[in-house]
C-alpha cells in the first residue's frame, strides 16, 4: 500500500501485537486526534475526517463497494479491495471510535450501553484477528507519541522505539533528547526503560560513555545475558571503567570510597553469568583485573576441578599480573587455596612462597614433611630440588640455618681458612697460561719443583670433628636418627651439590662439541681480535663440559695471548668448568694469585674471575677466598687482579644481600680506580640483585653522579639495573629519575632499569618507553641500549 509512513506505522501499531497491548494501544490513541492526522495526511484532504465525523450517523463503511472505490482512490492500488482486510480497517475505525467514546466527553452521548458492551466485542475480535504484514519504514510516528500528555502513550512508544532502535537509531537520534527528559523526569514510572533507550542510540551513534551511562541509569532491564552486540559492547567498557576505578582504588589505598554502585552491579551480574555458564578462567581472568580477591575465591572454589583451575590461576598470576603489590596478596590467596584442599598442594605452596620472599613458611612445611611418612619425605626432597632451581642464595640459605637448628643434632657449618683450602697442582694447561713469554713468543716453563706434587692442606680438625658427629647420630633412637639422617639430606639437596653434579654429567655424557670448527675459525684469520673471539666461542661451546681439548692441543697458539686476551683466556676456563666446584681450586690454582709474585695480573684477575663463573649463584666457602683475595690486593698495580676478584665475587656472592660483601665491593669503588671501579659496580649490582635495596640504589646513584670515570659509570648503570630485577612497577620511579639526567651513560642505565624490572614480563608501558627512547634520544648508545632492553621484556 503506497501510503504515508505515519499512517502506515499508525495501522501496524492497531493491529499488531498481543490482546492487552491492543487495549492499551487504543487507550492511548483515544485521548488525542493522532489517527485523524495520520489519515488525513495520506489523502492530503479531509476526506477521512469528514467521514469519521459522520460515521455513527449514516452507513458509510457498511457499504463495500463506495468503500472500496474510495479507497482505491487513496491508496493508489488494490490493496484494500480484500474483504479481510476491509474488514480489519471497519474494526479499526469502530475500536477508534469506542475509545474516543469512552474517553472523551463529546463522543460520549453517542454511545449507549449497548454499544459500548458492541465495542468490547470488536476488541476481542481483532486481538484475534491475523497480523497485517505491513513493513514499517519510518520511526516518526511512533516519535510523535513522546509529545503526548497521556502517559501510557509515552510508555507505548517507549517499548516500541526499544525494539525498532537498531533500526531507527539514525531518526531516533534527532528525537534524543525527548527520551532523555523521560528519564531525568522523576515521577515518570519508566525511567529505566528511557534510560535503555537513550543508551541504544548512543551505542549506535558511537558514544560509549553516554551509552553507557544510560545503561547504568537502565538498572535491571539492562540484561548482561543477552548476546547482542550492545550489550557484549557495554559490558566490555563497563568492566574497562570498573577496572580503572578498582586499581587506582588499590593503588592510593583509599578503601572509604565507594564505587558507582550501579556500575558494580553490572560487573557482579557479570560474574554471576560466569558462574552460571560455569566459565569460571573468565571470571578468574576478570576478577584479577578488576582486584576483586572474593570473586577470584569464589571462582575457585565454586569449580569441579579445584586442582586445574588453581594451576591455571596461579599461571596467569605469575604470567599476566605485572603489578607486583597485587601480585603479592593474590599469591598470599592462592596459599590459603592450596593449603585448604583436601591433600594440600605443598609444592605449589612453596613456589607461591618463593615469590612472596617468606622462607620460614617454607622452612616450616619442609620440616613437617621430613617428619611425616615416606611420601611426604620424598615430597620434601622434591620441593628441595625445586627451591634449588628457583630461589635465590639468600632464601636457600635462611632455608638451611632453620633446617639446622631444627635437627636433633644441630648441624654446624664449618668454616674453611682460604689458606688451609687453596690447592696447587700443574698441568700441561696451567703452564700454557702461566708461562713467561720471550721476545719470538715462545713460551718457556714457570712450574718449579714446590708445585711438582701436589700438597692439600684441610682443616686441622676435620676428620676429629665428622667422627665425633657420627658417633652422636648413632647414639640417637631410631626415630630421631632417622629425622637426623633425612634433614642433613635435605640440606645436601638445597645445597645444590646433587643438583649441580646431575647437570654436570649430563653434559659431559652429551658433548658433542665439533673441535674441527674451532680449529678451522683460529687458522683463518690470525689477529688479536680473532683470537680473543674463538678463545670466547671455546668456552661457549663446551660450557659446563670440563672438556678443555682445545687449549690443551693449541698450547702455543693459548701462549699469545696478552694483557686483557689473557684475563679472557684464563676466564673461559670457568665457563668450561662451570659446576665442577670440588676441585676448583685445584683446577684454577696456577692462575690464581700467589705470595710469590711472577704471574701475570691479568691471568690472576681472570683466574678470579673463573672462580666466580665456576660457582655462580652457588658460593657457599668460596665467597669467604674471594673475599680475603680482595683484601690482600690493595696494590696500584693489581687493578686487573681486583677487577677479576670482584667480578667473581659478585658472581659467587649473586642474590646473597651480603652486608659484608656489599661494603667490600663498595670500598674498593671508592678507590677512583676506573679498572677496578667498572667491576665493582657490577658487582655490587649482582650481590643485591633483585632486592630493590633503596640503601644500594642511593649509593651507586649518588656516586655515579659524582665521579669523572666514564669506566666506572659503565659498572655502575648496569649494576643499578641489577638490583632493581623483577621489581616491576616499584622500578618506576628511578626509571623516571635516570631518564631526566643529562648524562647519556645514566640515561642508558635507565634503559637497563626498564629492561630488567620488567625483564620477561612483555609490558605494554615499558614497551612504548623503549621504543621512544630508541627513536627521540640524541644519544647513540642510548638509544641502542633502548632496543637491547626490548629484548629482554620480550624474551619469553
Amino acid at each position: 500500500m503506497n501510503v504515508s509512513e505515519n499512517s502506515g506505522t499508525a495501522v501496524t501499531l492497531l493491529v499488531v501485537g498481543a490482546d492487552e497491548e491492543k487495549k492499551r494501544t487504543l487507550d492511548a490513541l483515544s485521548g488525542s486526534d493522532f489517527f485523524k492526522k495520520s489519515l488525513d495526511s495520506v489523502t492530503g484532504n479531509d476526506f477521512f475526517k469528514k467521514n469519521l465525523d459522520s460515521v455513527n450517523g449514516n452507513d458509510f463503511f457498511k457499504r463495500d463497494d463506495e468503500v472500496r472505490k474510495r479507497l482505491d482512490s487513496v491508496s493508489g492500488n488494490d490493496f484494500f479491495k480484500r474483504n479481510d482486510d476491509l474488514s480489519t480497517l471497519y474494526l479499526l475505525h469502530e475500536l477508534n471510535l469506542a475509545n474516543n467514546g469512552y474517553h472523551h466527553p463529546k463522543f460520549r452521548h453517542h454511545l449507549t450501553e449497548t454499544q459500548r458492551q458492541q465495542q468490547e466485542q470488536n476488541l476481542n475480535i481483532i486481538s484475534n484477528y491475523p497480523i497485517m504484514q505491513i513493513s514499517i519504514t519510518s520511526a516518526g510516528g511512533i516519535l510523535s507519541l513522546l509529545d503526548e500528555h497521556n502517559e501510557n502513550s509515552k510508555i507505548y512508544a517507549l517499548n516500541k522505539l526499544n525494539t525498532l532502535v537498531d533500526v531507527f537509531w539514525a531518526e531516533i537520534a534527532d528525537s534524543v533528547t525527548k527520551v532523555e527528559s523521560l528519564y531525568e523526569e522523576e515521577t515518570f514510572k519508566h525511567r529505566e526503560l528511557a534510560a535503555l533507550v537513550s543508551s541504544k542510540v548512543y551505542y549506535h551513534l558511537g558514544s560509549f560513555d553516554n551509552a553507557l551511562s544510560y545503561a547504568l541509569g537502565a538498572g535491571r532491564l539492562f540484561d548482561v545475558n543477552d548476546k547482542t552486540e550492545y550489550v557484549e559492547t557495554i559490558i566490555s567498557h563497563c568492566i574497562d571503567k570498573y577496572t580503572k576505578f578498582q586499581v587506582e582504588k588499590f593503588q592510593s589505598e583509599q578503601s572509604s570510597v565507594n564505587v558507582d554502585h550501579r556500575l558494580e552491579d553490572i560487573v557482579n551480574r557479570m560474574f554471576q553469568r560466569c558462574f552460571d555458564d560455569k566459565k569460571y578462567k573468565q571470571a578468574i581472568g576478570i576478577a584479577l583485573e578488576t582486584r576483586r580477591i572474593d570473586i577470584f575465591e569464589k571462582a575457585i572454589k565454586e569449580s569441579n576441578n579445584t586442582s586445574d583451575i588453581l594451576s591455571y590461576a596461579f599461571k596467569i598470576t605469575m604470567q599476566l599480573l605485572q603489578n607486583r603489590k597485587f601480585r603479592t596478596v593474590v599469591l598470599r590467596t592462592l596459599v590459603k587455596l592450596y593449603l585448604n584442599l583436601h591433600v594440600p598442594d605443598f609444592i605449589n605452596v612453596c613456589q607461591c612462597l618463593i615469590f612472596l620472599d617468606d622462607p620460614d613458611a617454607v622452612a616450616d612445611i619442609l620440616q613437617t614433611l621430613v617428619r611425616g611418612t615416606t611420601d611426604q619425605m620424598l615430597m620434601a626432597y622434591q620441593i628441595g630440588f625445586d627451591l634449588y632451581e628457583s630461589a635465590t642464595q639468600q632464601f636457600l640459605n635462611k632455608i638451611q640455618d632453620s633446617l639446622r637448628v631444627q635437627a636433633p643434632i644441630p648441624i654446624v657449618v664449618e668454616k674453611k681458612d682460604e689458606q688451609q683450602t687453596q690447592t696447587s697442582s700443574t698441568s700441561n694447561q696451567v703452564e700454557a697460561m702461566e708461562t713467561n713469554q720471550d721476545e719470538k713468543g715462545t713460551p718457556t716453563s714457570a712450574t718449579n719443583d714446590s708445585n711438582a706434587s701436589t700438597t692439600t692442606l684441610v682443616v686441622k680438625d676435620s676428620k676429629l670433628l665428622q667422627q665425633e658427629h657420627k658417633e652422636k647420630v648413632d647414639s640417637l633412637p631410631q626415630d630421631q636418627k632417622k629425622l637426623q639422617e633425612r634433614i642433613e639430606k635435605m640440606l645436601t639437596i638445597l645445597s645444590g651439590d646433587i643438583t649441580i653434579g646431575l647437570h654436570m654429567q649430563f653434559l659431559i655424557k652429551n658433548n658433542h662439541a665439533d673441535l674441527l670448527i674451532l680449529k678451522q675459525v683460529k687458522d683463518a684469520v690470525r689477529n688479536s681480535v680473532c683470537h680473543t673471539a674463538t678463545v670466547i666461542a671455546n668456552g661457549y661451546m663446551l660450557c659446563g663440559t670440563t672438556s678443555d681439548q682445545f687449549f690443551r692441543d693449541n698450547l702455543e697458539w693459548l701462549a699469545r695471548a696478552t694483557n686483557w686476551a689473557k684475563f679472557t683466556a684464563a676466564a673461559s676456563l670457568g665457563v668450561i668448568h662451570k659446576g665442577h666446584i670440588k676441585e676448583a681450586l685445584n683446577l684454577m690454582s696456577a692462575y690464581l694469585p700467589k705470595d710469590s709474585m711472577g704471574n701475570s695480573p691479568y691471568a690472576e684477575g681472570g683466574g678470579l674471575y673463573a672462580l666466580g663463573l665456576i660457582h655462580a649463584n652457588h658460593g657457599g666457602d668460596i665467597m669467604d677466598y674471594l673475599l680475603n683475595q680482595l683484601r690482600a690486593t690493595q696494590a696500584p698495580q693489581t687493578d686487573t687482579v681486583r677487577h677479576g676478584a670482584c667480578l667473581g665475587l659478585g658472581l659467587a656472592a649473586m642474590g646473597t644481600a651480603r652486608s659484608d660483601v656489599y661494603e667490600l665491593l663498595k670500598t674498593n669503588l671508592f678507590l677512583e680506580d676506573a679498572v677496578t671501579g667498572e667491576a665493582a659496580g657490577i658487582a655490587m649490582g649482582l650481590v643485591m640483585l633483585g632486592t630493590g635495596s633503596a640503601q644500594a640504589i642511593d649509593d651507586m646513584v649518588q656516586y655515579a653522579q659524582e665521579t669523572q670515570h666514564e669506566k666506572i659509570l659503565r659498572g655502575l648503570a648496569i649494576g643499578i639495573a641489577l638490583v632493581q630485577y623483577g621489581r616491576l612497577e616499584e622500578a618506576d620511579p628511578l626509571i623516571e629519575q635516570l631518564n631526566r639526567d643529562k648524562d647519556p651513560i645514566l640515561r642508558r642505565s635507565a634503559m637497563y632499569t626498564v629492561g630488567m624490572a620488567y625483564c620477561g614480563t612483555g609490558n605494554n608501558a615499558a614497551i612504548r618507553k623503549l621504543l621512544h627512547v630508541a627513536v627521540s634520544d640524541v644519544n647513540d648508545d642510548v638509544r641502542r641500549s633502548a632496543v637491547e632492553s626490548l629484548g629482554f621484556l620480550m624474551f619469553r
